[in-house]
């Protein structure tokens, strides 16, 4: 899972994601029920960087804020979990644009954060979905997205980060890693079927990360 990104910047926005960045583009780091950007489908042609929470709100809360996490959603159960089952089958799927994002390493024994950006010096289209909530109280409309992740237990590099549980062999701790979508495959991933976005689903090659120590850096 991931509980900590960075924004690309302002400048930038634009040439990577061809959406408008909002003026009050969020400054970094990203946490969990914090504003953050997310880039959605506007049309078959056009897009929209919208500012909302990161952490989807469903349609069913009756109040802000929650009392449980869904700022990750694992791809293996959200077509069907109640939190994330709607915008799943209705296609609100979005590109988290980032900078970089961290990962905590627990292999010498306590926490040591790494940062994760991309090798070629792009920025990361993460892949999440978006949901739009009403407040019953105020009737604001408010924006959530949430950062989709998958099992890395196989993974060189992903298994690596966060704590292990000692109970459990390596292959079943369920590491779990952010699904990076190659920009090739935006608009695939943002308007195409659900079969079409699956196929998009897969673990990033190590080679295609710069991966690091935070205080490295």
């Amino acid at each position: 899972m991931c509980n900590r990104y960075h924004p690309p910047r302002w400048d930038t926005f634009y040439d990577e994601f061809l959406a408008m960045p909002p003026e009050n583009l969020p400054a970094g780091p990203i946490f969990p029920r914090r504003p953050g950007v997310f880039v959605r489908s506007h049309g078959e042609l056009a897009r929209d960087a919208v500012v909302g929470q990161w952490g989807l709100i469903p349609w069913f809360a009756k109040a802000l804020p929650l009392k449980y996490s869904t700022n990750n959603a694992r791809i293996e159960t959200a077509p069907t979990a109640a939190t994330f089952k709607q915008p799943w089958a209705r296609g609100q799927r979005c590109i988290i644009p980032a900078a970089s994002f961290d990962e905590p390493n627990w292999e010498s024994g306590k926490n040591e954060w790494w940062r994760f950006r991309r090798a070629d010096g792009r920025a990361w289209g993460l892949a999440g979905l978006w949901s739009e909530w009403t407040n019953p109280e105020t009737g604001e409309l408010v924006p959530s997205y949430t950062m989709l992740t998958m099992n890395a237990d196989t993974h060189p590099l992903m298994r690596r980060m966060h704590k292990p549980d000692p109970k459990l062999a390596p292959h079943e701790q369920d590491k779990r890693s952010v699904i990076a979508i190659d920009p090739a495959d935006w608009a695939t991933w943002l308007q195409g079927s659900h079969e079409n976005a699956q196929a998009l689903i897969r673990l990033t090659a190590v080679e295609e990360f710069d991966a690091r120590p935070e205080d490295t850096l």
